[in-house]
């Protein structure tokens, strides 16, 4: 019963239902460009909250798909959603903490990395799917490398880079 359904849950994941997964890599994406672009064009650090593009292009993303018809959701499929609910959430918040208070000093890209690369190698390892786990250990590599070097852009590029491999890859 329990193989059956982690292989339910597998093939569910590679059939589209890991499209959440793309719909927050892409808004992620999509937000660290455009904060890159603006802040290299402007110089000014307002451009940060542009951040809030990903809650805002992933609620939408996620309203749209749910208007979709489900299928029959398992156990595993119960533990990845709370899986993603915890660490989403949990980044979500320090992400504005660190952008509303003075936590700015916070390595916040690299925190949201490391988070986000555990959530996706717990989700692979519960539904037995190697490329998820594959692809949060790339991420989490290239976290660590993020957090080594320094530079503005490099940081910007090597975030979406993890985010690519962590959601979309």
């Amino acid at each position: 019963l329990i193989t059956r359904m982690i292989r339910n849950t597998q093939h569910r994941l590679e059939r589209g239902t890991g499209i959440p997964m793309l719909i927050w890599g892409y808004a992620t994406i999509i937000a660290t460009i455009s904060v890159w672009l603006a802040y290299r064009l402007t110089s000014d650090p307002h451009f940060n909250y542009l951040w809030f593009i990903i809650p805002v292009f992933g609620v939408i993303g996620m309203l749209v798909r749910k208007k979709q018809p489900k299928g029959i959701h398992t156990y595993v499929d119960k533990v990845v959603g709370y899986i993603w609910l915890v660490l989403g959430l949990t980044g979500f918040l320090l992400s504005c903490a660190s952008i509303l208070t003075v936590m700015w000093t916070l390595p916040i890209l690299f925190i949201i990395i490391i988070i986000m690369g555990m959530g996706s190698i717990l989700t692979g390892l519960v539904t037995e799917f190697k490329p998820m786990v594959a692809g949060g250990i790339v991420g989490i590599f290239i976290g660590v490398i993020h957090y080594l070097i320094e530079g503005y852009d490099i940081k910007m590029l090597t975030f979406a880079l993890a985010f690519l491999f962590i959601c979309i890859i």
